[in-house]
């Protein structure tokens, strides 16, 4: 395939929602990259499972795995050996819970390779935005909407819980909040097009943090329903 016509997918907060991550990727165009936001791991029921096909779809080229949050304070964790002794830390670590500390230790040295930036053509993802030294920050929110110069083009990011794909300028925040019961989203910078699936039935609820009351423009393209 002519790799300059090929297409990108970011997906946004996946967190361990394994059947929805397949139902996604059954209705992705197949030759396409993905570009997983970051923190595919935590809170969900199939952490393993997702962890592994994610890594598979690495392994063959299809995808690129951002460092999020989540994958990093685990990988602070087991660098430290903080996990087994610590009961708080353990109980922050759904991933350990699911995959045992030996399996997830096996693990740090494919964690420790994820890279915090996917740039394209005019487009770039990372997990959470860029801070005013323009280097990436796996926990900034609104400093980042409100300050960014469009220096890197069209940002995606995921980070955030939104009840929809939307839009803040340039800047285009894909987690939908997957693992809550909301959709699970890719987005494809080329074209602005929005693929969603239903995430994972719970009963937790969405989270509604203070950031939902800003006023983003909904993403032009059709987000339909998932």
């Amino acid at each position: 395939m002519n790799q300059s016509r090929r297409k990108h997918w970011v997906i946004g907060d996946v967190h361990g929602c394994y059947q929805p991550l397949l139902n996604l990727l059954a209705i992705l165009p197949p030759n396409d990259h993905l570009v997983f936001c970051g923190d595919v791991i935590n809170r969900g029921e199939a952490i393993p499972a997702t962890m592994d096909l994610v890594w598979d779809l690495i392994q063959t080229g299809r995808a690129t795995w951002l460092r999020g949050n989540h994958e990093q304070d685990l990988i602070h964790a087991l660098e430290n050996h903080v996990v087994a002794s610590s009961q708080e830390g353990l109980s922050q670590h759904a991933t350990v819970g699911q995959l045992g500390e030996s399996s997830a230790r096996q693990w740090l040295p494919r964690l420790q390779q994820l890279p915090l930036v996917y740039r394209g053509d005019g487009w770039c993802a990372t997990h959470a935005g860029f801070n005013a030294d323009g280097q990436p920050d796996l926990s900034i929110r609104d400093p980042f909407w409100e300050t960014y110069d469009g220096r890197f083009g069209l940002v995606v990011v995921g980070h955030t819980p939104r009840p929809q794909v939307e839009r803040l300028e340039r800047i285009v925040l894909i987690d939908t909040g997957a693992v809550y019961g909301g959709c699970l989203s890719a987005f494809c910078p080329e074209t602005d097009a929005v693929v969603q699936v239903q995430g994972a039935a719970t009963d937790t609820s969405f989270p509604r943090p203070s950031d939902l009351q800003q006023r983003p423009s909904v993403l032009s393209a059709n987000t339909g329903s998932c």
